[in-house]
Parts: C-alpha cells; structure tokens; sequence
C-alpha cells in the first residue's frame, strides 16, 4: 500500500510539473531606446502597461540610439523593434509593424534673431538639430544643402540644455518641453490660407509624401505660439527586422491595439492616429508580414471570395442542364405527336374497310398504308422521327393492316391464289 501511496505521489507531482511547462512564457522583444525624452517617455509607458496587460514585455537597450544607429541595430540583431520616424530612407530588411503617432516639425528660435530668411535666421547661429542621424538633422540638412549654407554659416550643439539660438526637432506634441526653451519663439512656414493653393508647403508634402501639412493652434506653447503655426508632421513608425516571428508581431499588434484606450489616456491627442487601418499608411518601409496577417484577419478566404461565384456557376450549369433536359424531352415529344399521326392514318384506313368493301377498296387501302411506311421511313432518314419503339410500334401494325387487307384480297378473289 505504502509503494502505491508514494507512485499516486509521483504521478502527480508529474502532471503538475508538466501542467507548469505548458503555460505560456511571455514573449521577450528588445526595443531600440530612442534619443529624444519624451520618445524615450513613451517607450517606458509602452513597456509598463504591456508588463500589465499582456504577455508581451519589452527590455529597453541600455543607451539611447539614432534612428540610423536603430536601424543598424535592428539589422544586426541587436534589437528587435526601434521607434523610427517615417521620415528615414528605405532600409532593406527593415519592416513597418504600424505608425504611432505623429511627429511635428517645431522650428524655434530665440526671440530677436533675423527671421527675415532661412540664410539671415541660421548664419552664425548655434543649432540643435537633434542627434547625428535623427529624422531631424536629415531634415535639417536637407534644409540648409538647399540654402547653399556650410559648416562655416552655424555651429551645432548636442544638447538643449545648451542654450541653442535655434532648434529643428520633429517631435510629439508637448506642450511642457517649451519651458526647456524659455525666449523663444517657433517660426511657422507660411500662412495656414497657403496650404493647399501651390505653397512652400504643398512643394514640401508634394515632393516628401510621407510628410503632411499640420497647423500648430495659437496658444498650444503659450507665448511661444502667438498665431497659428504651420509646419510638418510625419509619423513615427515602430519598425522590427522582416525576419522576426510573423506570430509574434501578430500578437503584438493585437495588444497595441487592444491598449490604445490606455494610451490615449496617458498621452492626451497623441494617439488618436492609432487605428486598425494601418495597412493604408503611407509606409517607408514594407509591411511587417504580421501586420498584414492582422488587417486581412477578417478577409474572405479563397473558398468565400469565390462562394458566390461558385453558387451562381452551379446554378447556371443546372439551368442549362435542365433547359437541356427539357429540349430533348420536347424534341422527343415532337416526333412522338409526328407518329401518332401515323398511327391514327393507319388504324382509320383499318377501319375504312369493312366485310362489305370491294376489292379495288382494299387495294387502295392497302396502297395508303405502303404510303404512309414510305412517308415515316423518309422521315426517320431526315431526323424527324426517331427509331424508337414508337416507329416499331408503327411499323408493326402497319405491316399488320397489310397482312389483313392480303388474307381478305385472297378469300374474296380465289383466282389470285
């Protein structure tokens, strides 16, 4: 008793031990910490709400990276997924899980500078551009290529903290950062009335498609924002390396998704671009194959896409079957009513001649019926009689009225014996 007491002891610590295995681990992704705060403030937020809500958990690389340097990491395997403005060129290997939010372009300058022009606002100015391969210095320096400036004309610094006299960063919406920049103004691009009617900004969303106009509301920075400012935005895309599990960003997607009430909650009008219809974004990058399995999760399989079609083959091809069917079937009736003719030819002529009819009668009798075999077989050669049991039938008693009329010719003229 005892050493079955102890097996039943085994077998079940087995079956707990292998219940425990079976539970699912949580998927493990390392994202690519980006550079600027309040992305790196968003990428905690995602971290810390997924840790609480799913079983997805994020480890932070330990410094903060570029969107080049992200990228080189993504490739290298040493992340998973990055946060990347849609603004970088085409990575090959590089793919688009789903843009988060916009990122504006904010323009600022200390209040004083020459804004006169591009040329008069930079020369000899200190800049903040963001760091060496962000979105905002590759903007910055397509910017200044275009006003034919050099290294000479500014100076870079690598750190608001540095008192820049003008600053070009794309970045959220963050009305708390401008007391980082006190004295300071953004420059708007034009008028918001010029969007839309062959502008500065139409040749800039024009030429850059990922790009599009946006109009910062008088006040949103305070005194910083005295009118409505018109500039840029483009989204900020989380990105993965093509190779990563199709399953896996499934369900990361999935449970972006499902916590976007959360996120909007913890930053107010940021998210509201975060929607299920992220296959219509206007991507760099291509498509995550885990992106494009959730948004068609819904679509028709090939069996249903092609259902209908199939329902309404079939039902043709029976409607033809049965409009076959039913034209041979009046065809056969067609030469069935040709040969009843026949048939009531001959029985009347058998009934025309009685004990009382002449021979020259039965002659002639006899005459209509060879007739009328002549008349069907003619017809039988043309098709239009078929030889079915129906001309046997005929024939038979044809031949039979003409067996009659003979056997009564004989008995009523001997001579003919």
């Amino acid at each position: 008793m005892t050493g079955m007491y102890t097996l039943r002891i085994i077998l079940f610590l087995t079956v707990v031990a292998g219940l425990g295995a079976c539970e699912k681990k949580p998927t493990q992704l390392r994202l690519a910490i980006p550079v600027l705060s309040v992305d790196q403030e968003i990428a905690k937020d995602f971290s810390e709400l997924l840790v609480s809500e799913s079983d997805i958990r994020l480890e932070l690389t330990g410094s903060p990276m570029s969107d080049e340097a992200a990228l080189d990491a993504l490739l290298a395997e040493e992340a998973d997924i990055a946060l990347v403005s849609n603004n970088m060129p085409f990575r090959s290997g590089i793919t688009t899980v789903m843009p988060l939010y916009p990122t504006v372009l904010h323009i600022g300058y200390r209040i004083g500078r020459d804004t006169s022009s591009g040329v008069e606002l930079l020369r000899g100015a200190s800049v903040f551009a963001g760091a060496p391969g962000s979105a905002s210095r590759l903007m910055f320096e397509t910017v200044i290529s275009r006003l034919e400036l050099t290294a000479d004309d500014f100076s870079y610094i690598d750190s608001p903290e540095q008192t820049p006299n003008v600053f070009v960063v794309f970045a959220p919406i963050s009305p708390g950062r401008i007391k980082e920049f006190p004295g300071f103004r953004l420059l708007s691009l034009g008028s918001p009335g010029d969007v839309g009617h062959g502008s500065n900004i139409d040749a800039m969303t024009l030429l850059n498609p990922q790009l599009e106009a946006f109009i910062i509301p008088v006040g949103t920075y305070g005194d910083a924002t005295p009118e409505p400012i018109l500039t840029v935005a483009v989204d900020m895309l989380l990105v993965a390396r093509a190779d990563l599990d199709e399953a896996v960003v499934y369900d990361f997607v999935h449970e972006l998704l499902r916590l976007r009430p959360a996120l909007a909650a913890l930053r107010p009008g940021l998210f509201r671009a975060v929607s299920d219809k992220v296959a219509s974004s206007n991507s760099t990058f291509i498509l995550h194959k885990g992106l494009l399995a959730y948004t068609e999760r819904d679509a028709p399989t090939v069996y249903e896409r092609y259902s209908g079609i199939a329902e309404v083959a079939v039902t043709v091809l029976i409607a033809l079957m049965s409009a076959t069917f039913a034209g041979v079937r009046i065809y056969r009736m067609r030469r069935k009513n040709r040969i009843d003719v026949f048939y009531t030819d001959a029985i009347a002529i058998r009934h025309s001649i009685g004990d009382s009819s002449t021979l020259d009668e039965r002659t002639a009798a006899a005459q209509k019926i060879k007739a009328l075999q002549a008349k069907a077989f003619d017809m039988l050669v043309d098709e239009q009689l078929a030889a079915d049991e129906s001309f046997r039938i005929f024939i038979s008693l044809s031949n039979d009225v003409l067996q009659e009329l003979n056997d009564v010719s004989e008995v009523s003229n001997p001579a003919l014996c």
